[in-house]
């Protein structure tokens, strides 16, 4: 049992009979009243997501969750199949349990997938991955990082705002928390 105070982006816990994933937390201490814990979660399973208030003392069970390595190998139809790669078994994860994750993934990459006893809940992407530059506006002569950004599309229809000197073709690093470049290779 963990207190809603406690609970962190990622993390994982069953409330009647579903698996609910914390995707932000806020501390809110109102002017007048009792603090409260205002959160973002997502149904693991139906990926609903919802917006609710819990009392910060308030007790919830963290689900156990086991990770594997994993290599995304293509989307097919409607679900995405992954590879184990210590036993080669193949995975299958339909759409809408990775609406947030299928910007990142890229053919070959490796991953872990995450299970809460034999089912395949998600996948947890590495902090950082580097996508290829697939559109962008011309390089403007004289820009500098300093002079603001332009939006950018990478190979995975993933839109980063980039500095003035990104052009087609540059591969950058993204952060895989925000979706924010942070670097060009």
């Amino acid at each position: 049992m963990v207190e809603a105070i406690n609970l962190k982006a990622g993390m994982i816990f069953e409330k009647d009979g579903k698996l609910i994933k914390v995707l932000k937390t806020n501390h809110h201490k109102p002017g007048k009243g009792n603090t409260v814990m205002q959160m973002k979660l997502r149904d693991v399973r139906s990926s609903a997501i919802v917006q609710t208030t819990m009392r910060p003392t308030e007790k919830v069970d963290l689900a156990v969750v086991d990770k594997k390595q994993a290599q995304f190998l293509y989307r097919q139809d409607q679900s995405l199949v992954f590879m184990d790669l210590d036993t080669y078994e193949q995975y299958e994860l339909p759409l809408e349990q990775v609406t947030e994750e299928i910007k990142y993934l890229i053919p070959n990459m490796e991953l872990q997938l995450s299970f809460c006893g034999e089912e395949l809940i998600g996948v947890d992407l590495p902090a950082t991955i580097n996508l290829k530059v697939a559109e962008t506006e011309p390089n403007i002569k004289g820009a500098t990082a300093a002079n603001g950004g332009k939006p950018a599309t990478m190979e995975t229809g993933l839109v980063v705002t980039v500095p003035n000197f990104i052009q087609v073709g540059d591969i950058l690093t993204i952060n895989t928390t925000d979706g924010t470049y942070k670097q060009r290779i």
